[in-house]
């Protein structure tokens, strides 16, 4: 069963078709703030109190699900927030055709589908390929953010960090269960609340190791969403 799809007609909001048309960010926002970058939005809960916290960056915010961009896009008015903008996109589609090579101050992912059964592990959007990918947007010294309900994918991700040449610790601890001053999204909200954990991960780019050319786009699960959303 498929979901309506609901018109978004906010100046917040830039669908798949709307962001062909976009080649620099900051003529976007007009201003040469910061930018940065929340993948898997959800329904807006984390990057609206980020964004508030931080009026002097720029947020993009992207959701392959029309109705989060949506309800987004809502709470962003309703609260007068001005220096984010919505996405519907795929998150490697979009860092590797629609970002500038080291243009992003941040990337935070929260609560990610963990794909918890062993022979699904392999569709988990944060592995090895994406974290090559992240690290050519990151500008050098720009921060990863990465949390989960799921510890063994928190552990995963900062095993995989701390593989990557292209990245430092940006923390004591590889897995922390605390993260100072970290919004946290209505899905974290709700884990806390059924007294589950969050796992937080947080890397920096090294500000002069040299970044390989990014990895092949290869197709893989929701790669092709626009196809088949309604």
């Amino acid at each position: 069963m498929t979901q309506r799809m609901i018109l978004i007609q906010s100046p917040y909001f830039f669908s798949e078709e709307r962001i062909k048309s976009v080649s620099d960010w900051a003529s976007v926002f007009g201003n040469e703030q910061p930018l940065s970058l929340e993948i898997g939005c959800g329904t807006g809960h984390f990057i609206l109190e980020r964004a508030r916290a931080n009026p002097g960056r720029n947020y993009l915010a992207i959701d392959i699900f029309n109705r989060g961009c949506y309800k987004t896009c809502r709470k962003l008015e309703d609260e007068g927030i001005v220096n984010v903008r919505v996405v519907r996109a795929e998150a490697r589609q979009f860092l590797t055709h629609h970002l500038a090579p080291e243009s992003l101050s941040e990337i935070f992912i929260n609560c990610p589908d963990p794909w918890p059964k062993k022979r699904h592990r392999r569709r988990r959007l944060v592995n090895a390929e994406f974290l090559r990918l992240a690290a050519c947007v990151l500008r050098p010294e720009g921060d990863f953010y990465f949390s989960s309900d799921v510890e063994n994918y928190a552990q995963e991700v900062a095993q995989a960090l701390g593989e990557n040449p292209d990245y430092r610790p940006a923390a004591q601890a590889p897995v922390m269960a605390e993260l100072p001053d970290y919004p946290r999204s209505k899905y974290m909200l709700r884990a806390l609340e059924q007294g589950e954990s969050i796992h937080y991960v947080h890397h920096r780019r090294l500000a002069r190791q040299p970044i390989l050319p990014a990895p092949p786009l290869r197709a893989g699960f929701r790669m092709n969403y626009a196809a088949t959303s309604p």
